[in-house]
């Protein structure tokens, strides 16, 4: 019995633990978005934190949540299913925000729509149309009311390998997921390419964003900057900024 309560006990502590760190690293990120804004003339109020949580077990997703954050950040799906029932078990009365920030295959549709609140990663016609299909068929059985807020991705490079539609496609794939009736067109997101200067990056997706808008009005949210650049991402109009390391710490890196 002593040995399985040093167990217990052992455990406690290193929630208490993580929680503390997790603590910590949430101030310094909030401070961080704070100065930015603060920088840019803007206020801390315009810009708001999604948490990415892939690769992060849900125990910490919980201790996130008591801290006050949730919107939450996934990009593979099998994983994120998972944990999105998990963090129910944990913390049933919680309501997070579960968004979708990395590839998706059209294949994942059905199984995202189900937890989804967001996806921020459509830069194709045909994940939008599986999306809209996916859509559809749950708010026919009733387990989904509204449709899926969605966002745009951008390429300020036109890289592939990296997602999103380049300028010239923008406003095509926007028109083309304002038909979709499952879906509802939110805005705009964007990853600065590795290497690059990211102010030179964020001019341009904010150019991006503002080009959208002037479309579709109703597309005013730009979901960019990350741990590395996010001062950058909001001196050029970003409201939401993804943040992983520097929030919960180096994470593994494993195949999608």
């Amino acid at each position: 019995m002593a040995v399985g309560a040093d167990r217990i006990d052992n455990q406690v502590d290193d929630q208490n633990d993580r929680r503390a760190e997790l603590a910590e690293r949430l101030a310094a990120v909030r401070a961080r978005i704070a100065a930015a804004c603060v920088a840019a003339g803007r206020s801390p109020d315009e810009v708001a934190l999604l948490a990415v949580t892939k690769t992060v077990p849900a125990a910490d997703v919980a201790l996130l949540l008591d801290l006050g954050v949730t919107a939450l950040g996934e990009n593979r799906v099998q994983e994120a299913a998972a944990k999105v029932r998990e963090v129910a078990r944990l913390r049933p009365d919680a309501a997070p925000r579960w968004h979708v920030v990395g590839g998706l295959q059209r294949n994942k549709a059905r199984e995202v729509v189900r937890w989804a609140d967001r996806v921020e990663s459509v830069d194709s016609e045909r994940l939008a149309d599986a999306l809209d299909r996916a859509v559809r068929r749950e708010q026919e059985t009733g387990r989904r009311a509204g449709p899926l807020p969605v966002l745009v991705q951008f390429s300020v490079d036109g890289d592939p390998e990296r997602g999103g539609v380049p300028r010239s496609g923008l406003l095509q794939l926007a028109e083309h997921v304002a038909t979709c009736a499952g879906l509802q067109l939110d805005g705009l997101m964007a990853v600065a390419p590795l290497g690059a200067d990211p102010d030179a990056a964020f001019a341009e997706v904010e150019s991006a964003a503002d080009l959208l808008r002037s479309e579709f009005p109703q597309a005013r949210t730009l979901s960019a900057g990350m741990s590395g650049d996010l001062e950058a991402a909001v001196r050029h109009g970003s409201v939401v900024v993804r943040v992983g390391t520097a929030l919960v710490g180096e994470r593994p890196i494993t195949s999608r």
